[in-house]
């Protein structure tokens, strides 16, 4: 299975991050060990929502509409409250 996952900052709640992945937890342990740059600053992440997809295709699209206009309009008012 592949997800699109849905985080927030437990910090700084304004930071959110939408990513792409095969394995939830270890990304998610990644996010708040540091190991990713984008995500670094701002730990201690949660997870807000995620989506399981069959194949990798189309979670990188679902992925891709989600950070872009209307996708990201959707996002805010399904997945973000």
């Amino acid at each position: 299975m592949f997800y699109v996952y849905l985080i927030k900052s437990k910090n700084f709640p304004e930071q959110r991050y939408i990513g792409l992945t095969d394995d939830l937890k270890k990304r998610l342990a990644d996010h708040n060990s540091g190991c990713s740059f984008h995500t670094s600053k701002y730990a201690h992440w949660v997870l807000i929502n995620y989506i399981a997809f069959t194949t990798r295709e189309g979670a990188a699209e679902f992925e891709k509409y989600l950070k872009g206009g209307s996708g990201g309009a959707f996002a805010n008012k399904r997945f973000w409250k």
